[in-house]
């Protein structure tokens, strides 16, 4: 059935609390409220508030008490209502749910799914807008997952709950009701009758670590993930420029294959995410195509991300990725 994407998170997690009685959801507002977006609307009343439940306004104890009860053999959903709030639970993060197994010589797991809001477009300002991914993808013993349809979201959120390890579920805020492409100033478009918004109703997943290729081309290779996908279509779309984009949906660990097959096809690769330029994801993509396809590019590879600065309120579209920006790459990645 069609689906938006909250509503695709949604039935992923009202499918998983069936399935396993050790599935447990919580975090601010997710309970009674059903969440600030709406993504667990009515499971507490399904599943009853020891299934799904509000928790304090504290990150670090929401993802402290998560990871024991993942050590304990639960499987915990929870959400940070934006990404810009896990700051306070990052040493719970990265030193503890992300060592656990390591630490404990494979004696403990920590089966968590972190669910994070991200990104802008919403005239969210500096502390609602940030894309911090490229800070999870640092550490050893995180997964780190950025879906851009409904399809993918369901299916992604049922592994990432299955899986044994700590999952960092970035949700683009931006593309929870729709198709973004980056033209602000056109009407929105709604998932209604988009293929990726046919969602089966039951039980499905997709596959962590595998990437999906958005649309096929010969021209070049764009590598991109969450809403910057819709805004490199567009931007194919506006130069004519036969573009290859790469979603990589598993953002690490990554499908390097994938990666390869496409860039060596085509010979030219374009890295496009909306999250600040310097040490962002984009680094390491160019690293690894640089390493895997370098007898194979023509032209240099170019880079395409937000600015070095905050995530400005007043100035947002100036420090979003648009098409222009990105068709722009495109055209001097044809031209060199």
């Amino acid at each position: 059935m069609q689906m938006t994407m909250i509503q695709a998170l949604r039935s992923a997690m009202d499918v998983m609390l069936a399935r396993d009685d050790n599935v447990v959801i919580y975090g601010q507002d997710v309970g009674y409220f059903g969440g600030v977006f709406r993504c667990t609307d009515g499971l507490q009343k399904k599943y009853g508030k020891t299934r799904v439940f509000d928790a304090p306004i504290s990150e670090g104890g929401i993802v402290g008490t998560a990871i024991g009860m993942a050590a304990y053999g639960l499987r915990p959903v929870v959400e940070v209502q934006f990404a810009d709030y896990f700051y306070p639970a990052c040493d719970q993060i990265v030193s503890e749910a992300a060592r656990l197994r390591y630490r404990s010589a494979g004696d403990f797991t920590a089966p968590l799914t972190i669910r994070m809001p991200c990104g802008g477009g919403i005239y969210g300002g500096q502390t609602h807008s940030q894309s911090p991914e490229a800070l999870f993808t640092h550490v050893s013993g995180l997964r780190t997952v950025m879906p851009s349809n409904p399809y993918d979201a369901k299916g992604l959120l049922i592994s990432c709950i299955e899986n044994n390890d700590p999952v960092i579920f970035l949700e683009p805020k931006r593309l929870y009701n729709g198709p973004f492409d980056g033209h602000h100033d056109k009407p929105a478009t709604p998932w209604s009758g988009h293929a990726l918004a046919d969602v089966p109703e039951g039980h499905y997943t997709v596959p962590l670590d595998s990437a999906a290729v958005f649309r096929q081309g010969r021209a070049l290779t764009v590598l991109t993930y969450g809403t910057m996908v819709y805004v490199s279509e567009a931007a194919a779309n506006e130069t004519g420029i036969d573009a290859e984009i790469i979603d990589l949906r598993s953002i690490w660990p990554l499908d390097l294959p994938t990666i390869v097959a496409s860039v060596k096809k085509t010979g030219r690769c374009v890295v496009v995410h909306e999250a600040t330029r310097t040490s962002g994801f984009g680094a390491e993509l160019v690293a690894l195509v640089q390493e895997h396809c370098f007898y194979h590019l023509e032209t240099p590879i170019e880079r395409v991300t937000g600015w070095d600065t905050p995530y400005p309120h007043a100035q947002e579209w100036a420090y979003f990725p648009g098409p222009a920006r990105v068709g722009a790459a495109l055209q001097r990645t044809m031209e060199a």
